[in-house]
């Protein structure tokens, strides 16, 4: 095997709009080998996340060699680098990789171990590839960012709201924080969403367009104890810090095109912290391999069926084609679950 070797992949020169052919596009790219701590993984499936369209949104820069996006990945260990001792040749993992190295929409693969885990038995790799991202971005936001525990016991009774509650990331929370044991309240502005997030185990639903409060008094409760906001940080802001209790906590992986008012929480003494998944590898952190830890224990969660997959559409084969579908329907914001791609042609 030589680094001369080339693989298929799906990548773009310019930033397009997603009506735009060129906007991702088959390319042919060298296939890289692994180095350090490595994994080269056989990519069988992957998934589509808002990351993967706010990269790709038309702006005023161009790449010299194609710029491969990607971060939900479900595949088989093709080849190790020498200082991994994690995984070895042809077990079958799942992972969301870094948003600082070239993405999974690829043949083949290369991840850091540490952030990967083992694929849940139960899953195939379609399956699979939907979990990482929004399974360590929940993950991470309850558990780490809101410091919630996972005892049922502590839990009871408290309260969370989860704004965006039918997407892929609101998908894998809602469950998360029914088997920690809280009272989950999802927002959801349609039948089909609405009806997904009471599936996932949401006991009550309000909708995102209208005022918190006033939905929340009408189920019985005067304020919830902790948020998560999946939508629309800015347009929820004052909404959220009416809803929430006082030194209450709020988590929010959405960026701003505007500053944040922080006063509108201080009476309250509410804390608010950022979740961004890739901090982890971004920065090579001393605890990057929690991200390998909390994917196994993903796994765990879905082999003994009290967690479930969040994977609504399937698209085959991975070609750009069927990529830039997928991006149009995530831009189209109705997506519920996640859109899954699994197959190269030759693969």
């Amino acid at each position: 095997m030589t680094s001369q070797e080339t693989m298929k992949a799906v990548g773009l020169y310019r930033y397009l709009d997603i009506e735009n052919p060129e906007s991702l596009i088959d390319v042919e790219i060298e296939k890289p080998v692994p180095a350090g701590k490595d994994l080269l993984i056989k990519v069988k499936a992957i998934s589509v996340n808002p990351v993967d369209t706010k990269v790709r949104a038309p702006k005023e820069k161009t790449e010299a060699v194609p710029r491969i996006l990607g971060w939900d990945i479900a595949g088989i260990v093709e080849q190790t680098g020498p200082e991994c001792t994690l995984f070895q040749l042809g077990d079958e993992v799942y992972y969301a990789g870094s948003i600082t190295r070239p993405g999974g929409n690829s043949e083949f693969h290369l991840v850091d171990e540490r952030i990967v885990g083992a694929k849940p038995k139960s899953l195939n790799f379609a399956e699979a590839a939907a979990l990482p991202l929004t399974a360590i971005t929940a993950w991470e936001a309850l558990f780490e960012r809101l410091g919630l525990t996972r005892n049922k016991e502590e839990n009871a009774g408290k309260t969370i709201l989860i704004i965006g509650a039918a997407g892929g990331v609101g998908s894998i929370a809602v469950q998360l924080a029914k088997l920690a044991g809280l009272t989950v309240i999802g927002t959801a502005s349609r039948p089909e969403s609405s009806q997904w997030v009471k599936e996932l185990g949401a006991d009550h639903i309000i909708n995102h367009y209208d005022a918190f409060l006033g939905q929340l008094n009408a189920i019985g409760l005067p304020s919830v104890d902790y948020i998560f906001c999946l939508n629309s940080t800015g347009l929820h802001w004052q909404n959220m810090a009416d809803a929430i209790v006082p030194q209450g906590k709020i988590c929010t992986i959405v960026e701003t095109d505007q500053p944040l008012n922080m006063n509108v929480l201080k009476n309250k003494s509410v804390t608010f912290s950022w979740e961004f998944m890739f901090t982890r590898a971004m920065f090579q952190t001393p605890d990057i391999i929690e991200q390998h830890k909390l994917l196994n224990e993903v796994a765990q969660l879905v082999d003994s069926g009290t967690l479930r997959t969040t994977v609504t559409e399937r698209l085959t084969p991975i070609h750009a084609s069927n990529l830039r579908k997928a991006h149009a329907m995530l831009e189209a914001g109705r997506t519920v679950g996640k859109v899954v791609l699994e197959h190269f042609e030759d693969n």
